[in-house]
């Protein structure tokens, strides 16, 4: 029987898939083979998706429509040429020269796909990737057994275990592309993007857009209700991002260049209604000395030599009236008090702008062993212009949510959230917001107004603030308890004797 997903969803055949992709690998370093495995999986998305298209038109009262590449369009459908679709790889897959055929196909689609100029891997022919490497891995993912109706869902599915399975190939370099899942689902759970602009100024390979939509259609929502809009530095990220969106099917504005959002902000002018970001942590090099006037910094001059504020003024400076963000960041950035970044966090607070803060606990990230936070930031905490009427006036307040103890490890080095855990982070916030059946929990979450705040120096770590977890009482007298504890004593003192005898008696045959 297939595992099941936190979503509840066969996981088996994608472990299965990874498994047998990755022992193709051989000796190639994830960080390369990773845009092999993908561009691989993404031609064959789009090639499904044309040839049942066209099969179905072939069918239609009007079959030369078939060859109409604006009708392809209309359904979200990129054309592929008669030498790039998958068919006619697989029939090569032996052939020597594989590796051209694969690039030439590539090349063929964005001739004729504009939204792809650029985007596909088109390195296939090097001498350093194995012909029959290639022609096995095409054989690997031509035995993914798809509905058509479902071939999008399955192969989206399969690109975004990949990226995660890549990420914890690359550690450390692995951050750069990928936030797990489980902290994405989270904060799309708390933020509840139903309709409306949603904003990501370090994309990366763009997770926080597919939970975005996945939540929508979860929710019976309409994903043409929201608008994606997204930025990246990194341009093979940014190439990641765009067919992990591509092969969703999810349209969206995704800008880069390669001074980033700080020094060439390609969206100026949005505002957006929520904004999803996981920034590098701490960067010490981020320019800021060339920023000092910049209009985004209403809170403060963010220290040239940490970027963790300038990201979040720049998130704030482009919300709407009636924005919110999430964001994730080092747990410094709730404490420190170096270059000036106490009293930028200071006027956050005293502006009203800070809405919740939770604790993670640490080995969440492929990146980064240690704990981080995340920042829930909100333009209009009185609610006085929100779209939902149902949230509460929260000035004066803000809520505080310790999940260091929730998840469970999944191997030696990394740990996840359950269902269950994203449910009581984002229920205890969502009850708060609305003030309905929110309640304090010693060690797990608290209310804390503004003096109490301002009495621990401005520091948001949520720790300083919900307490210790209240002792469960044990319903046993303490006699009996005692008594329980010092039968099993006694008996693991027997075991002890019996093991030390076994020992000694080991040893002595063992004597020359």
């Amino acid at each position: 029987m297939a595992k099941k997903t936190n979503n509840g969803a066969p996981l088996g055949f994608e472990a299965e898939l990874f498994k047998a992709a990755d022992k193709l690998r051989g000796n190639m370093e994830p960080s390369d083979y990773k845009h092999v495995a993908l561009g691989l999986i993404f031609l064959k998305h789009i090639s499904d998706s044309f040839e049942a298209k066209h099969t179905e038109l072939l069918a239609s009262e009007y079959p030369e429509e078939a060859e109409d590449k604006d009708v392809y369009l209309q359904d979200n459908i990129f054309w592929v040429p008669k030498e790039a679709r998958w068919s006619h790889l697989q029939a090569n897959a032996r052939q020597p020269n594989i590796g051209k055929i694969i690039d030439d196909a590539m090349l063929a689609i964005e001739k004729v796909n504009p939204s792809l100029k650029g985007v596909l891997p088109k390195e296939y022919a090097r001498p350093a990737l194995s012909a029959i490497m290639l022609g096995e891995l095409i054989d690997l993912i031509a035995n993914i057994k798809l509905d058509n109706d479902k071939s999008r869902d399955v192969l989206g599915r399969v690109y975004e275990y990949f990226l995660g399975q890549f990420a914890g190939s690359e550690g450390k370099r692995g951050g750069e592309f990928y936030t797990p899942r489980a902290v994405v689902k989270t904060m799309v759970e708390m933020l509840q993007p139903y309709r409306g602009r949603v904003y990501d100024p370090c994309c990366g390979s763009g997770g926080m857009f597919v939970q975005s939509e996945r939540f929508v259609e979860s929710h019976e929502g309409r994903v043409g209700d929201i608008a994606i809009y997204g930025q990246e530095s990194n341009h093979t990220t940014w190439r990641l991002c765009r067919m992990n969106l591509a092969v969703r099917g999810i349209d969206a504005e995704i800008k880069w260049n390669s001074d980033g959002s700080f020094h060439k902000d390609e969206l100026p002018d949005l505002r957006a209604d929520y904004v999803l970001a996981n920034p590098p942590f701490n960067i010490s090099d981020w320019g800021g000395d060339r920023l000092r006037e910049d209009v985004r910094w209403k809170y403060g001059v963010p220290p040239a030599g940490n970027a963790n504020f300038a990201w979040l003024q720049h998130i704030l400076h482009h919300l709407s009236p009636t924005g919110t963000a999430g964001v994730v960041l080092a747990n410094g950035s709730m404490s420190s008090t170096q270059s000036g970044e106490g009293e930028i966090r200071k006027a956050m607070i005293e502006g009203e702008v800070v809405d919740c803060m939770i604790a993670l606990p640490g080995q969440l990230f492929y990146s980064t062993q240690i704990p981080v936070c995340l920042w829930f930031l909100a333009k209009d905490k009185s609610n006085g212009v929100a779209r939902d009427k149902k949230l509460r006036d929260r000035r004066g307040e803000i809520l505080f949510i310790d999940a260091r103890k929730l998840g469970h490890m999944v191997d030696r080095t990394r740990r996840e959230f359950s269902d269950d855990d994203m449910a009581q982070i984002a229920d205890t916030y969502h009850a708060w917001r609305e003030g309905e059946g929110y309640e304090d929990v010693p060690g797990f979450c608290k209310s804390a107004t503004l003096e109490e705040v301002r009495a621990n120096g401005h520091v948001l770590t949520p720790g300083r603030y919900v307490g210790i977890e209240a002792a469960k009482e044990d319903a046993m007298p303490f006699a009996e308890r005692f008594a329980a504890l010092q039968t099993e004593l006694e008996g693991q003192f027997d075991n002890g004797k019996i093991l030390e005898e076994r020992i000694r008696a080991a040893l002595m045959s063992a004597a020359p």
